[in-house]
């Protein structure tokens, strides 16, 4: 556990990070920012899950993007 102390991701599921990211920007948003078909063409919590567990470097920029969104909020 101390190994972990200082990660906000720290138990945080990938599909609260989409969801609280939709629901705060929205997936037209999340698609500019982050060019990944899965945000932009018929976008699915489903169907970004499946992606960004497969892809890494996409998974980074939305948790990237998490990050910031809690810096901002809190």
């Amino acid at each position: 556990m101390e190994t972990q102390k200082n990660n906000p991701l720290h138990g945080i599921k990938l599909e609260q990070i989409i969801t609280d990211l939709e629901s705060h920007y929205g997936w037209e948003y999340m698609g500019h920012v982050i060019k990944i078909k899965c945000f932009t063409d018929n976008p699915s919590i489903k169907s970004s899950l499946k992606f960004l567990r497969r892809t890494p470097w996409a998974r980074t920029k939305v948790e990237n993007m998490y990050l910031k969104y809690l810096k901002n909020n809190k």
